[in-house]
């Protein structure tokens, strides 16, 4: 473990808050912002003595922020909408990006407005509404609200040690 290696970052109430450069981690620990509750293989060392490094940190005081925002993206769109087209149903990798009400009728690109739709789909609803079409969304599009979960769920695969303070992360998609 390096001092560039990642430290998982609670916040007073145990929720995950982010994560941080061990460097970093370290500075909120020796300042007395946050406690370690773990430490990480390795260690910063001075001219007298060896301090380990963090591994998960949890912050001393509350802090309170906004809930994160899921970016809008192809990946997420279809994450949303469970990989699978919303006018017919199949499932498949060769999706495509929809604009419910199509751009150049003034249809924005925000996430109430974007579906996942294969090909054909796509092709046969061209530059028209899906009522114009006679085609029927299996479910309206929506902003995904995000859970905790969604700021660090890309670093579990390589953080055993980090589950056993993320209750329930297996349930946690990210989604609602």
């Amino acid at each position: 473990m390096s001092i560039n290696s990642r430290v998982l970052v609670l916040n007073q109430n145990y929720e995950p808050l982010n994560v941080c450069k061990a460097s970093r981690a370290f500075v909120l620990v020796v300042v007395g912002k946050a406690e370690v509750l773990e430490h990480g293989e390795g260690g910063i060392r001075s001219p007298s003595l060896t301090h380990p490094l963090p591994s998960v940190i949890r912050m001393v005081y509350m802090i309170k922020r906004p809930r994160p925002k899921m970016r809008l993206s192809r990946r997420e769109v279809f994450n949303r909408d469970g990989h699978r087209c919303q006018y017919c149903g199949s499932r498949n990798k060769d999706l495509t990006l929809d604009h419910v009400l199509p751009r150049h009728r003034n249809g924005r690109h925000e996430w109430e407005n974007l579906t996942s739709a294969c090909k054909t789909c796509n092709h046969r609803k061209a530059g028209r509404t899906p009522k114009e079409a006679r085609m029927r969304l299996l479910r309206e599009p929506f902003t995904p609200r995000v859970s905790s979960y969604y700021v660090v769920g890309r670093y579990l695969d390589d953080q055993e040690g980090w589950r056993k303070f993320l209750p329930g992360w297996e349930d946690q998609t990210g989604y609602s």
